[in-house]
């Protein structure tokens, strides 16, 4: 057996997680993998042993490193709700800025390995232990609008956030709008996103 290779592995990793994202789960093969890795096939399987098991490895990975600091942000009590909101549009904009390919890889996670997020990522807790949706839900109350579930804003927000970057390559053909200012617009989105969100709370049902 070969020694352990922390550079062979990073690449196994980092050419998996192109074609999860471009072919989904089903459509790759540890042979198109290797391939795109530039290694032997058999290093896949050594290394990983399946490639189920290095999809998880790459997905779980990526979701709690983010949760890890995402969880910090929503539960300070030094921040308030709307501060909350901008720490949250900040954190993923950020991340997709860098990582646009991350919001497909996401949805093509929850549709193959739904179970991962929840049970081993713990997505679930972080969302509705955290201090945010007790604020959400507080606020709403305190302005009367009580027939709207808190969960209905943060879908709000998540859309908010995502949702351009998913819808990017359609967006820039139909503004003409070149990448550097794209990445202006979603810059600018970073405080604009929490000024929505508290509008949303004062809306009356």
């Amino acid at each position: 057996m070969p020694p352990t290779d922390i550079t062979t592995m990073e690449k196994i990793r980092d050419a998996a997680q192109r074609l999860f994202v471009l072919q989904g789960f089903s459509a790759t093969t540890t042979r198109d993998i290797a391939k795109e890795a530039g290694i032997n096939l058999a290093l896949v399987n050594y290394y990983f042993g399946s490639k189920q098991n290095l999809f998880r490895i790459i997905m779980i990975d990526h979701m709690k490193g983010f949760l890890t600091g995402l969880r910090v942000g929503i539960n300070d009590p030094s921040r308030g709700l709307e501060e909350k909101f901008e720490f949250m549009a900040d954190s993923y904009i950020s991340m997709l800025l860098v990582q646009p390919d991350i919001p497909l890889f996401i949805l093509r996670s929850l549709r193959e390995e739904p179970n991962v997020l929840f049970h081993e990522v713990g997505i679930g807790p972080v969302l509705t232990d955290s201090l945010l949706m007790k604020e959400i839900n507080d606020t709403l109350k305190a302005n009367g609008t009580t027939s709207i579930s808190p969960y209905q804003i943060f879908v709000n927000l998540m859309g908010l956030c995502v949702f351009p970057f998913i819808a990017r390559p359609i967006m820039q053909m139909a503004s003409g709008m070149d990448d550097e200012h794209y990445n202006e617009l979603m810059n600018e989105r970073r405080s604009l996103i929490a000024k929505w969100m508290m509008a949303m709370l004062t809306v009356q049902h």
